[in-house]
């Protein structure tokens, strides 16, 4: 490989590390700052209370209008899974 394209080639390199690192920290950030977010929906899931509310909403009890991602078993169990799953990959990967 001739110098100037090893040059461009490196230059491209840097440029597509600074981005990804500089990407893969706002996520580590953005992941840090849902921790307590996490643990409120790994607590409330499967609970009484929100099986009441499950009931609740069964039975027409809440308005048509309310978002109820919350209610439904594979919505909470999808993120805690991908939660699950990803904190395997960091810890494997010793970030």
């Amino acid at each position: 490989m001739k110098q100037i394209e090893r040059i461009e080639r490196m230059e491209q390199n840097l440029e597509r590390v600074n981005h990804a690192l500089r990407v893969l920290n706002e996520a580590l950030d953005e992941y840090e700052s849902v921790q307590e977010a996490l643990h409120e929906l790994d607590t409330y899931y499967g609970s009484d209370t929100w099986k009441q509310y499950l009931a609740d909403d069964e039975q027409g009890r809440l308005p048509n209008t309310l978002k109820r991602g919350v209610l439904s078993e594979d919505a909470i169990w999808n993120v805690l899974e991908d939660y699950r799953t990803l904190k395997e990959i960091l810890d494997c990967h010793s970030l």
